[in-house]
């Protein structure tokens, strides 16, 4: 019996079948080392092993709730109640809250769930239910602390410097002085600082003095209201809305600066509109160079050559965009209906005339969509940019974070900024069906 032979082309065919199941493994297996080089370059076991769970539910509930601080000066035994440690935010005697309670000498704080905290002349005592009594007293330049042994994870204490951290709150008692912080829900003195008449009072109280005497005499107690709202000291509410006007004045204004700068640039970079070769060249490695220096690097060259401002942010925005809507413009220049055009020529149109009434219309949408997309764009990129050149909501966000602890006002201007984008975003799909069509 003859057995027949493989067909000649057989072996080649079967080479590439192997080829092609060695890639589909192969490819994997690159991506998976990869990953593990990652893993071992960054050290991401270090970095989980290192990372503090305790400090980030601190900082989250720093975006969501504020801390009352209730201070001892242990130097002139001097008690304050203040809202985020602020002087701006201080209660006066007669505005403490009824948790705090003063009585000569003694200063009691009730954090709840029966945690106590006692300021007195002979120094501090916490008492935790469950743990006992924390008892804290000056000894000689030195703090001496009483309280259940072994010290539990939640106390930390050295010779100068004890801290109690609990769900209730928080307590540290140092040589100059003794403080408390209770959080509580919510975003304090939003609406009205302490020194407002307006302070406290429910809404229905707030809506009754409308139609009620007027507190000041020179205006309405609905605009007393708004004054006292918006000039309000702690949350400057005036001063954001201006940082955000001028975010988005900066990505206006470097968004539509740019699409009239690189439009007739564009022309002169597309190849059906401008046959001398070197010409063409020359402006598209313009664009090239424009746009391949990042947005962030131009406002560093900016600021530097003409100071901080929102105005050195809206050129750094131009400059950029204009290298990009050069490149998008001209590409849609060079793909144009060319009859279009020589119907125009043949009524005996000049080159405007071609322009205006051939060219422009078939590539307006495109042009509008472009910029549209990018006014939308560049006011999330000028809140960078504002961080750098000192202006817009980017700067409010980028002091906020330094400090520290105004981790709620960041909260606050993280919330008006996605708002802000949004907002931008309806705007430009409602002008662009307007303009544009659906």
């Amino acid at each position: 019996m003859m057995t027949s032979l493989p067909h000649p082309a057989y072996a080649p065919v079967q080479r590439r079948f192997k080829a092609r199941r060695l890639r589909a493994f192969a490819i994997p297996v690159l991506l998976l080392l990869y990953l593990a080089y990652l893993f071992a370059s960054f050290d991401i076991a270090g970095l989980a092993a290192r990372a503090r769970m305790d400090n980030a539910r601190i900082l989250l509930s720093d975006f969501v709730a504020y801390k009352t601080h209730v201070t001892r000066d242990n130097r002139t035994d001097k008690t304050t109640v203040s809202i985020e440690g602020e002087a701006k935010a201080t209660y006066t005697p007669a505005q403490y809250p009824d948790w705090v309670k003063v009585a000569g000498d003694t200063t009691t704080i009730n954090l709840g769930q029966g945690h106590i905290v006692t300021y007195d002349t002979r120094g501090a005592r916490y008492t935790v239910p469950g743990y006992g009594m924390i008892d804290i007293q000056p000894d000689g330049g030195k703090l001496k602390l009483t309280a259940p042994q072994p010290l539990p994870a939640w106390i930390n204490a050295t010779d100068t410097r004890i801290s109690v951290t609990t769900p209730q709150g928080r307590f540290a008692y140092s040589r100059s002085k003794v403080e408390t912080f209770k959080y509580q829900p919510g975003w304090a003195l939003f609406f009205f600082t302490l020194d407002s008449p307006f302070y406290g009072k429910s809404y229905g109280q707030l809506t009754a003095m409308l139609a009620g005497p007027r507190i000041d005499p020179a205006r309405s107690n609905i605009g007393y209201m708004a004054s006292e709202f918006w000039h309000n000291k702690q949350w400057h509410h005036g001063d954001v809305a201006w940082a955000l006007f001028e975010t988005v004045l900066m990505a206006f204004l470097g968004t539509m600066g740019a699409a009239l700068i690189a439009l007739p640039l564009a022309f002169l970079a597309a190849s059906n509109f401008t046959p001398i070769r070197l010409i063409r060249f020359g402006f598209r490695r313009l664009f090239d160079f424009v746009r391949g220096v990042d947005g962030l690097i131009w406002t560093i060259i900016l600021a530097r050559a003409f100071g901080p401002g929102p105005m050195t942010g809206a050129l750094a925005i131009l400059i950029t965009d204009t290298g990009t809507f050069g490149k998008t413009f001209s590409e849609a220049l060079e793909n144009i209906d060319e009859k279009q055009v020589e119907g125009i020529r043949s009524t005996g149109a000049g080159p405007l005339q071609r322009a205006r009434f051939g060219v422009i219309p078939q590539i307006a949408p495109i042009l509008l969509s472009q910029v549209l997309y990018y006014l939308e764009s560049n006011t999330r990129s000028a809140t960078v940019i504002g961080a750098i050149v000192g202006g817009g909501i980017g700067l409010l966000l980028t002091q906020a974070i330094i400090t520290q602890k105004d981790w709620e006002d960041v909260a606050y201007y993280m919330i008006l900024i996605v708002l802000m984008v949004m907002a931008m975003d309806s705007f430009s799909g409602w002008l662009r069906r307007k303009l544009i069509g659906r």
